[in-house]
């Protein structure tokens, strides 16, 4: 599936807000239980960072979701580690349009300096799992009962690649 990237605008975060709710309503692919502010959301996803860097996603000239590079960790000493997220419109989904954009993501990570990207997955959240584990990603971490949403206890795990 043929994809563009483009950087994040401030005037974005409402297009941002919008796919951010569907997920805050409907699954456990975040931890949000209540839908959150755009300042809120500004304090997660990066704009105008040299290093972070946050994209519309494009496909067929319409917007189908964003995704980010964002700090690990606030430590120096995690510089060189990054947190890798996607978000695509349901109707997006299964289109192979996530495969691409993790790969064009690596490869701006590595421009930037970054040499490890992690992926934060809810446990049942299959459909990311799979997918990351197409990349090339390998779980590294197990983190039991750890959230509790729609009444659900709730496993996260955490993917990392290599990538330089």
């Amino acid at each position: 599936m043929i994809f563009q990237l483009e950087k994040l605008k401030n005037t974005d975060y409402s297009i941002v807000k919008e796919i951010y709710d569907y997920y805050i309503e409907n699954t456990t692919a975040t931890f949000h239980l209540d839908l959150i502010s755009i300042e809120e959301l500004k304090s997660t996803v990066p704009l105008n960072h040299p290093k972070y860097q946050s994209f519309l996603i494009y496909s067929e000239g319409n917007i189908c979701g964003y995704c980010y590079i964002g700090a690990f960790k606030t430590r120096a000493a995690y510089d060189r580690t990054a947190e890798i997220t996607i978000y695509l419109k349901p109707e997006s989904t299964g289109k192979g349009i996530a495969f691409g954009v993790i790969n064009a993501l690596e490869e701006i990570a590595k421009s930037v300096g970054i040499s490890v990207l992690i992926a934060c997955i809810t446990g049942e959240n299959t459909e990311s799992i799979r997918l990351f584990e197409k990349c090339g990603y390998e779980k590294c971490a197990h983190f039991k009962q750890v959230g509790e949403k729609f009444g659900r206890v709730l496993d996260v795990v955490d993917y990392q690649k290599i990538i330089r």
